[in-house]
């Protein structure tokens, strides 16, 4: 029946099908600002209340952007760094007006790239000193084996006055990062790091390492300071917290 369907509405229509029976307002996407029914699910394996139906943001991209129109950063002429970028996010901040936008990736077979995206090799960048007033790089950093370098180079490109918002997968429990160069199992990475390309799993550490290149921290667990139905409607997770640079 499924496949009856397609061959019988074109792609165009289907979309529009779908987006008309999940429009609602049981949840919110901050990214897109648009109503929904519920948030899809998502995931391997799948995870329930995740995926906006509309301009397909996660938890974490969610949390960046109230981050960013609660602390005013969002403004015209930005010059903007966006690392490993997610597609709900780019529309949004290129779509700022006289907006500056590089968007970078370590180009990875079978991935595709938004528009626009450069190679990247974060841990060394063809920037000068100073480029960018906004750097987004959400998980990111537990992926690469330098961390600290690219904590350096994150720290050279951005602007004095500027932010970069650093958010990854961390472990509020552990007091030190797990991590181990030699660990190369996919599987065995899955257990211990929680996914098979991360080579470490952050603890509260996280913080002084930023420090130690330079930056300003802002530490923000946004869900606690926030009432359960407003956790709900925006879609985020408890444990997700932002992680902010700014370089004076």
């Amino acid at each position: 029946m499924k496949d009856v369907f397609k061959l019988l509405l074109p792609a165009p229509l289907r979309e529009l099908i779908r987006k008309a029976v999940l429009r609602g307002d049981t949840v919110h996407c901050p990214v897109c600002d648009r109503g929904a029914i519920a948030y899809l699910p998502s995931g391997s394996p799948p995870r329930p209340h995740v995926l906006c139906p509309f301009c397909g943001s996660r938890e974490r991209a969610r949390m960046a952007w109230l981050f960013l129109k609660e602390r005013k950063v969002l403004r015209a002429g930005l010059r903007v760094l966006h690392v490993a970028p997610e597609r709900c996010l780019s529309e949004r901040l290129t779509s700022l007006p006289a907006v500056k936008y590089t968007a970078g990736d370590k180009f990875t077979p079978g991935y595709d790239y938004p528009p626009g995206t450069i190679d990247l090799d974060i841990t060394a960048m063809p920037f000068a000193a100073d480029s960018f007033d906004l750097i987004m790089c959400s998980h990111v950093l537990e992926h690469v084996p330098d961390d600290r370098g690219a904590m350096k180079e994150l720290f050279r490109v951005l602007a004095p006055g500027g932010m970069a918002i650093l958010m990854v997968p961390i472990a509020l429990e552990r007091a030190a990062t797990d991590e181990d160069p030699s660990l190369t199992d996919p599987q065995e990475r899955i257990k211990r790091f929680g996914q098979f390309d991360h080579v470490r799993l952050y603890g509260r550490d996280y913080v002084d390492r930023l420090r130690a290149v330079g930056f300003e921290v802002i530490e923000d667990a946004m869900t606690e300071r926030m009432d359960a139905a407003s956790v709900f409607r925006f879609g985020l997770l408890r444990s997700e917290v932002v992680h902010a640079g700014i370089k004076r």
